[in-house]
């Protein structure tokens, strides 16, 4: 319907939103259908509804019954929309994104009609807000400019990473050429095998970098999915072992289960377990020792723990590991993120937590405990 009031339609900054959403109602039948963001404090504020003065009960998201219960991340101005399936019951909701989400595995559509309606609004949403440039609610002053700063960091630190793999990769390559005097199959098996993980992590680099220009500014994570925890940490112990090698500390890792899946970004478990061994690596470097990487299931969750035989952390350090920018590693060995990224992502983008367990000179042990979302229990 054109406007009725002679203004046009973009007079209101969130008219075309309001519009989706008055669409996507009248797909369902009348429903009232309602766009939230999450806040800082992981809770649900309503930005606006299809019907301006629709009932309480209608509009209030109940996250505990919705998105928690299917392990859904939580993530700060991420925005959710959604509706009940009938008075008083069960919420439907989809999250607002610019991209169609992925198909459904082997082809075997689940969803209902309600949910791809709210999918399709959804993705509407998501693609006005980025042609329109849509900002993040402004922050104060002192904590834009902590962002701000912190922004370059977080992304010169993840890309480091998989860099560092595949130049330790190259130079075990390298020292492995100048040190052979025949090239016999074997030798030219391994040789394969050592170049294979400088394009792998040359990749994963590539890969990064590609999600950070696509990415939406003011946007987090990358692309939300169900995955296999297992595969994840077996290529991060892949990529990282030549290198953990050249400075004489051997990686073992050991999986107690064959799968388990989890929902969130794959690429950002990858850069939680990267961090973890390169921190117990660096622990290492005085002893040479093993650092150990282990995953089994407890309970409701996947539980993966991290452990060197290293320097330790002093108690007094202990409260700063996770805090942006404490390092004790001399400078330009450290930048104070790694540990930062860890929790973040541990906590906002999978719902777990994370402990701690040191003794100076006996080493350390980080643990993560990421709940299964109850569908896939």
């Amino acid at each position: 319907m054109p406007p009725t009031s002679g203004q046009p339609i973009g007079h209101d900054a969130h008219a075309h939103e309001r519009e989706v959403l008055r669409q996507a109602a009248i797909a369902l039948n009348g429903r009232v259908v309602t766009l939230w963001e999450i806040t800082p404090e992981s809770a649900a504020t309503r930005l606006f509804s299809s019907i301006p003065d629709a009932a309480r009960a209608d509009t209030e998201l109940d996250l505990d019954h919705t998105l928690r219960q299917w392990g859904a991340p939580l993530i700060h101005h991420s925005r959710w929309v959604g509706c009940r399936l009938a008075n008083g019951g069960q919420w439907c909701v989809a999250p607002v994104r610019v991209r169609p989400a992925a198909p459904p595995p082997r082809g075997f559509e689940r969803r209902s009609r309600e949910r791809m309606v709210l999918e399709l609004a959804g993705l509407s949403l998501g693609v006005l807000g980025a042609a329109a440039g849509a900002a993040q609610p402004r922050l104060p002053p002192g904590e834009a400019l902590r962002e701000l700063a912190r922004q370059p960091s977080v992304i010169a630190h993840e890309v480091g990473n998989p860099l560092a793999v595949a130049l330790g990769n190259l130079d075990l390559s390298v020292d492995a050429l100048r040190d052979a005097t025949t090239l016999d199959p074997a030798f030219r098996a391994q040789l394969l095998d050592d170049l294979s993980h400088v394009a792998d992590g040359i990749e994963q680099a590539a890969d990064y970098l590609r999600s950070i220009q696509e990415r939406p500014f003011g946007a987090t994570g990358g692309q939300l999915a169900r995955f296999d925890v297992i595969p994840v940490i077996r290529s991060c112990v892949t990529l990282e072992r030549p290198l953990a090698r050249k400075r004489g500390i051997a990686l073992k890792w050991h999986a107690s289960l064959d799968s388990v899946y989890l929902y969130g970004d794959a690429g950002s478990l990858y850069q939680v377990i990267t961090n973890l061994i390169r921190n117990a690596v660096d622990a290492s470097l005085a002893h040479e020792g093993i650092v150990t990487i282990t995953v089994e299931r407890t309970g409701d969750n996947v539980q993966l723990a991290v452990q060197d035989h290293g320097v330790g952390i002093t108690p007094g350090h202990r409260p700063r590991i996770f805090d942006p920018g404490f390092t004790t590693k001399p400078p330009g060995k450290g930048s104070g993120i790694g540990l930062a990224v860890v929790k973040e992502i541990t906590q906002n983008m999978f719902g777990g937590t994370i402990d701690v367990q040191s003794t100076p000179g006996s080493g350390s042990t980080f643990t993560l405990f990421l709940p299964i979302p109850p569908q896939r229990r």
